[in-house]
Order: C-alpha cells, then structure tokens, then sequence
C-alpha cells in the first residue's frame, strides 16, 4: 500500500521535474516552446506555470515532498505584481487566465501552509487582489463557470473577502447544465464527453469537500456523482485503457481523474478497492506510451506526440491538466482508498445504454467500443471525427483526416463517407440529429451531408460485432466508402478483401467489416502516416461502392477483437444479420 503510494508521489515529481530549466528569471513564466493557441503568449505561459500545482497541492497535501517549490512561489509573487515585468496581467472576459488562476485557487484551497504562507504580507495582497479579479469577469457559459468557485475556495481559506453573490449566481447556472441519472451537459450543448467527469463532476466534488457550503451544493454534488459512477466505469477497457472520444484529449490521463475525486469528496459508489482498479489500471496503461518527449515534457497529442489533435486552445502546456488524476495522494494513507487491494473490473453487462450521451457502450473481448449518435462539436478541429464518428474503440482509437482527397488522406475509420465528384472529396457525418436509444441496444440519428441527401443510421450493439443500417434518400449520384477500425501497419499487416468483406490483422489487433447485402467491394486503404490517436500508419479495412439518384439501404457488420483465435473464430462465423431499421 505505502509503496503504490511512493510511487505516484514520485510519478508527479518526475513529471514536473522536466519543467525547471524553463522557468524564467522571474520564476513567473514557464516557456515551454512556439504557442500556437488562439490566447497569447504570457496566458500560455502562465498555463505551463499553474497547471503543475493540480498534482503539487496534493502532493503537499499528503505530506510528499515538493522539489523546487521555492520556484512556484517565486512566480507567484512576481506574476501577480503589477509592477514586475513578469506580470501576468488581469483577465478579461472568457480569457484564459481565468482558467488557470482556478488552479492556483485550489491549491491556496488545499495546501495554503506552502502556497500561501510563505508569502509576505505586500505578496499576499497582491496574489489575493489579483485572484480576486477573475471573479466579475465573464465565461464561457459551460464547466468554466467551476473555475470562479475554484478561486473563492482559495480565497475563503486564506481569509481574503470577496462578493459570494456572484459565486452563487455560478453554481446556480451550473444547476441548468443538470441532466439527470448523474449526467450534466458541458454547457448548453449536446456534449455530454469527458467534461462531464474531469470537468463537472471532478470540480463539484472539489467544492463539497474543500467548501463552507450552507445551500446544499456539496451534498447534490456527491450524490449525482455517486450515480454517474454506475455508467462512467463503463467506459474503461480491462486493461485501463479508457474510450478515446471528444476533445481536449491531449490531458490523458485526466480521463481518470473522476476516479480519485471520488474518494477525496469521501464518496462510496463503489467498493475502494473497484475504485483504485480503475485508477491504477488505467495509469499503468499510460506508462507504456511515448507521451513525452526526449525532453521529458508532455507533448501535445494522445498516444504518441500528435500535434494534428490540438484544440485552438492547446498551448505547450496543456497537457500538464493530467495532474488532477494524482489529487488522491491528498488524502493520509490510512485512508481506504489506499489500504483496500485493487479489484479487476466487476462484470459488468456486454451492452449498456447511456441515453444522456446519446450512447450505447459494449465490452467484448475486455475491450470497450461506443457507439455514437447523439454529440457534435463545429467548432473545435476534427469536430466530425472526435465527436460523429460510429464507433470509438478502446483498442484501436480514432483517426484523424491528413489532407482533403480521397480516402488514404480522409482516413474515414467508423465512417460513411460519400462523394459526388467521383472520389476526389468526401463528406461525412457532421452533426446528428434526432438520436435515440432503441431497445437498450441502438442509437439512430438523421444527418445531411447535402441539402438533397438525407441518411439515417442505426447504430446497433451486437457484442463482438455492432452493426450499421443505413436508410439513403439521395437526389445526386454518390460514391460511398464505409470504414472499420484502423490498424497499425507499422509492425505488418495482413489482409484480406472480397465482394462484401474486408479484413485486416495486426499485432495491436484485428478489425472487419461485412456487407449484409453483398452490393459494395471490400478493400483495404493504406492511410497516410499521423492520422491515428494510437498508431502513427494505419490500414483501413472498408467497403466501397456507387448510389445512383433513390432510396437505398446499406448494412454492415463490423468486427473489432484483439488478434488471435478468439477474433478469427468471430470473424469466421457468420455475423448478425438484424438491427436498427430493419
């Protein structure tokens, strides 16, 4: 127990440690390369500065020592001076800084014997002046109204004053994001991904534990996150390995961070020991990939240095909001939480339905695929791929598109992809409309890649297989291109193709796809390097075929297994034939 302890007090420690040689003279800024994020330099800067202190407070909470924490002090008192030329500066509205200054808030909330009381009185002024003017400044309408809450719970406990009726009008719009059944939505959207549990829920539980609450938000907080427990633990394969769906995915392992919040806010859901499996398990899994460089910092991407997955808002810092998955080590050793022995993944049901997000999850194989019909995101790059794809997959992630022509640069893994200029560009599902959950096993949604085409698809869970009905109302001709999973080709490939099938198996696994109508021809697209969140060059099995002007039904079944007997056996027998639409 003490030792799995240790070794996540040193895993914080050696993430930090790469940072040091990049602070700058006035310990204020940590300047980690090129910003290219839509906010400027100095807020970049102060990202890289504050997002550390999610795994130093409880670091220090815990009683763990803090190498260098004499340069987090410095940068605190010199970047909230006004006078020093280090400054960061006060926040506007929906600026960035807001963002960050939240973390300093729950550290001062946490720690404040290291991150406060070292400070004289003139730097205490100051740091609490300056925290205090996030407070009226506008926000995204979304989990950034947590982050205000965040800078009061610093400010209660180090006894600086401020105006609690603006902190009240924020959890109040909080309240409106409530979904039910443990779910919120991250804002007015249809996005119900993992803000809801590294966002909404993480900070709410923050505040139930860390806040003088007399309205009753603490105890709502941890009873709806005691619910979404039941339907998050889903989510996550066996092996650790979590869902890779929706953005900001360059903060990792944050994905877990709802799972050591749990214990934190002294919330039981679930068995301790359940709660350390889906923790450790998925820590484990990260130590096996390249996610930082030679350097030692993170690097923007997922399972590999992918700078193609950034959001407009990912800066060289970015990736450091992994930390919050160590806020356990808060917590003293005695706590059950480290003294109860990690358990396996429970059995859990093959299929389960989540109607909130719009998302049926099965489990095959130890393995976890989603199907999706319900989120979309215009906004944020790769939108369509991150958030509209069929099927998100534990093993085998998710691509991302390299160019505009054809399908080696579209790389339409759990697409429908149609064209109309005979190849050259395709086009896909953007933003579905009108899901629903059929029979706890489908999703349906309608979409419109042109004003004159018209696709429904059902989405069915038919574990290991799911399958896909698609019902076509096209006023143009179109050629069609529907893909699997994507395998990594790096370490070989081997492959087979026909009327109505297409396979592929490599190490990291095997994936098909069958026609159930044998109309389109199977082929298997090598794809251009960079594309996949997990594998760097990936094969595509996928059936192709042409649809003149009418209606037209398409259906498929799509394998996805780990490589070996079991995913040939599957493979092998004939598929399901019956879903959604039929």
């Amino acid at each position: 127990m003490r030792l799995m302890r240790q070794e996540l007090q040193g895993r914080v420690r050696d993430l930090v440690a790469p940072l040091v040689p990049y602070f700058s003279a006035g310990r204020a800024r940590v300047r980690l390369g090129v910003n290219t994020a839509l906010h400027e330099d100095t807020a970049a800067e102060l990202e890289s500065f504050a997002r550390p202190l999610w795994g130093l407070a409880p670091l220090t909470a815990g009683k763990g020592t803090v190498p260098h924490a004499e340069l987090w002090l410095r940068g605190l008192a010199h970047g909230s001076d006004p006078a020093h030329p280090e400054y960061w500066g006060e926040p506007r509205d929906r600026d960035q800084r807001i963002v960050e200054m939240a973390a300093i808030g729950f550290a001062l909330a946490l720690a404040p014997e290291q991150w406060w009381d070292p400070l004289n009185g003139p730097e205490r002024d100051r740091l609490g002046r300056w925290l205090l003017s996030a407070l009226p400044r506008g926000t995204a309408d979304n989990n950034w109204h947590f982050f205000p809450v965040l800078i009061a719970l610093g400010l209660d406990r180090v006894g600086v004053p401020y105006d609690r009726s603006a902190i009240t009008a924020r959890l109040a719009r909080l309240e409106t994001f409530w979904l039910g059944d443990g779910w919120y939505a991250d804002g007015p959207t249809e996005r119900r991904d993992y803000y809801v549990p590294w966002a909404m829920h993480f900070y709410g539980l923050l505040y139930s534990r860390l806040a003088a609450d007399g309205e009753g938000y603490g105890e709502r907080f941890r009873e709806r996150a005691a619910r979404f427990a039941l339907d998050f633990r889903h989510w996550f394969a066996d092996d650790g390995a979590a869902v890779p769906y929706g953005r900001s995915l360059t903060y990792r392992w944050a994905q877990a961070a709802f799972w050591g919040a749990l214990p934190f806010a002294g919330v039981d859901a679930l068995p301790w020991g359940e709660v350390k499996g889906y923790l450790l398990r998925h820590l484990r899994w990260w130590e096996r990939r390249p996610v930082t460089g030679t350097d030692g910092l993170l690097s923007i991407g997922y399972g590999y240095p992918q700078p193609a997955l950034a959001e407009q808002y990912n800066a060289p810092g970015s990736p450091y909001w992994s930390l919050k998955t160590f806020l356990p080590l808060a917590l003293p050793e005695e706590h059950g939480f480290w003294t109860a022995a990690e358990k396996p993944v429970p059995a859990l049901p093959a299929v389960h339905a989540q109607p909130h997000a719009g998302a049926v999850l099965m489990r095959a194989f130890g393995d976890v695929t989603l199907l999706a019909g319900r989120q979309h995101h215009a906004w944020v790059r790769h939108g369509a791929e991150k958030y509209a794809k069929f099927a998100y997959s534990s093993r085998f992630g998710f691509s991302l598109p390299n160019g505009s022509l054809g399908l080696a640069q579209g790389a339409y893994d759990s697409m429908l992809a149609l064209s109309d200029d005979h190849g050259a560009h395709y086009r896909v599902r953007e933003e579905p409309a009108g899901p629903e959950t059929e029979g706890g096993d489908t999703v349906h949604s309608t979409w419109r890649p042109w004003p004159d085409v018209e696709i429904t698809t059902w989405l069915t869970a038919a574990p290991p297989w799911h399958l896909r009905t698609h019902r076509v109302r096209t006023a143009r001709s179109l050629h069609t291109a529907e893909g699997a999973f994507a395998v990594d080709r790096d370490a070989g490939v081997e492959r087979e193709t026909g009327t109505g099938y297409a396979g592929a198996s490599a190490p990291a696994g095997f994936t098909g796809v069958r026609d159930l109508d044998g109309l389109r021809e199977g082929e298997v697209i090598d794809c251009l390097p960079g594309t996949n969140v997990l594998a760097r060059r990936t094969a595509l099995p996928a059936l192709t075929g042409r649809l003149e002007p009418g209606e037209h039904w398409l259906r498929c079944a799509v394998l996805g297994a780990p490589d070996g007997r079991e995913a040939e056996a599957a493979w092998l027998r004939p598929p399901p034939t019956t879903g959604g639409g039929t």
